[in-house]
């Protein structure tokens, strides 16, 4: 008889998970998926074009608050757990709820879940958000491109929108952006690449994006995962890195799935050291040595610049930064708060009692964010009660940490100025040196 199953997850590992394990599979019957993390994804249908013939009036998606009532209504046997970047604890309290309500926890991994390429695979993960993976993407790209190869980054799903039209999304210019209708949270990972020259695909079906990927118009000679969250990757690689905080000591061993990254990982980059305690930088080698003792070390810093200094010198300023990263991946300062710090902002100014709608709830939601605006931007809404929340702030001048120009989808109505963040690394092993490496194993010079 055909086991029931939900897929517990927030719009991407949960959608992968079923199109490489489940789809097809005719021992399975997918009866539900639940969503969390991410505001105003339940509600929807897992269409019927991508969920297979299996499923012809496609598969519900239902809030987790419903996990229990939609255990007992479907009889289900099988819960599988599918997305990133929450602790242990919250794991298992998961599980638990599941087990009393009487079914099977699950935890799929990369035996049934990662494609194999026909090109070369580089995977860039982190073990939680905001470690720096993205500007660790970049500068691998760099390398590559210095080399004349052609890469095509492939990013983590973040598909919030209508999913049929989503199943594989072609990013090669700014523009495309709008095309997308991408919220800001993908903007901020898309842009960098597309400004930078080179295309990046993203979406739901990641079979058929790579297999695009493979064949793109502009060519293709390595492909790069630039992994979302802590999660492991979809694709087998080659070539595996994993990018460390020592801003959040120990929690590369208390985050799943972060801690199976580190272990996955044949280089592990130590960022943020120019901003770190010596003590924290310490904790976090030691653990890389505990659980991935083959793994190459590199250590890197994330040095800060930005547009105009003087907006910052002794202003009042609102800092705004990535939404994630401050959200669900739990910092309490970004790019945006180290510059103002460090260009001699005179005040930090907290924009709790000025924030509206969508923005107000966010911080209701997460009441440890620290004196800075998450610029979060899911929907139409969200982005009008950000720009509504930005405007009313009480401040001299605007910090923007984002990855992109807020001021091309926001009007902002006081002096503001862009702060850049890129990876450097220090001393040795470089990352050229490992890609060096990697171009004569895959004998791609």
């Amino acid at each position: 008889m055909k086991k029931n199953v939900i897929i517990i997850g927030a719009a991407g590992r949960d959608f992968h998970n079923f199109n490489t394990y489940f789809r097809g599979n005719e021992d399975y019957n997918v009866v539900a998926f639940t969503a969390a993390q991410i505001p105003d994804i339940d509600g929807r249908k897992y269409p019927a074009v991508l969920a297979g013939d299996l499923y012809p009036d496609g598969i519900p998606i239902y809030d987790e608050s419903e996990l229990v009532k939609l255990i007992k209504d479907h009889n289900v046997d099988d819960c599988v757990f599918a997305y990133s970047d929450v602790t242990y604890n919250r794991v298992m309290g998961v599980s638990a709820i599941v087990n009393a309500a009487g079914a099977n926890f699950v935890l799929l991994g990369p035996k049934d879940t990662m494609v194999k390429s026909t090109k070369p695979v580089i995977a860039v993960g982190a073990v939680r958000t905001g470690c720096g993976k993205s500007q660790t993407s970049r500068k691998v790209i760099e390398y590559l491109m210095e080399k004349g190869l052609k890469v095509v980054a492939i990013r983590h799903p973040m598909p919030y929108g209508d999913l049929a039209r989503q199943a594989v999304q072609r990013f090669a210019t700014v523009e495309d952006l709008a095309k997308h209708e991408c919220t800001i949270e993908e903007m901020e990972e898309y842009e960098p690449h597309v400004v930078r020259g080179n295309v990046i695909y993203a979406g739901v079906d990641y079979e058929a994006i790579v297999r695009a990927a493979e064949e793109d118009p502009d060519g293709c000679d390595v492909i790069l995962w630039d992994g979302g969250n802590n999660d492991f990757p979809f694709y087998k690689p080659d070539l595996n890195m994993t990018v460390v905080d020592p801003h959040r000591p120990g929690h590369e061993l208390q985050y799943y799935p972060g801690e199976v990254t580190l272990r996955m990982a044949d280089v592990a980059i130590i960022n943020k050291m120019d901003t770190a305690a010596p003590e924290d930088i310490q904790t976090v080698r030691d653990n890389i040595e505990k659980v991935a003792p083959n793994a190459i070390v590199v250590d890197g810093a994330s040095p800060i610049a930005v547009d105009d200094p003087s907006i910052i010198k002794g202003k009042r300023v609102l800092v705004v930064e990535d939404g994630p990263t401050l959200t669900h991946g739990e910092m309490k300062l970004g790019a945006g708060t180290v510059a103002a710090k460090k260009y001699g902002a005179a005040e930090l100014i907290d924009p709790r009692p000025f924030a509206v709608g969508k923005l107000a709830e966010t911080f209701e939601i997460y009441p440890n964010i620290g004196t800075l605006l998450p610029a979060m931007g899911y929907s139409e809404q969200q982005l009008k009660d950000l720009e509504t929340t930005i405007n009313n702030v009480d401040c001299d001048a605007v910090v923007i940490g984002t990855p992109i120009d807020l001021n091309r989808i926001v009007k902002i109505n006081k002096p503001n100025t862009r702060v850049y963040y890129d990876l450097q690394e220090i001393g040795y092993p470089t990352l050229e040196e490992i890609l060096n490496d990697f171009v004569k194993e895959q004998k791609l010079a």
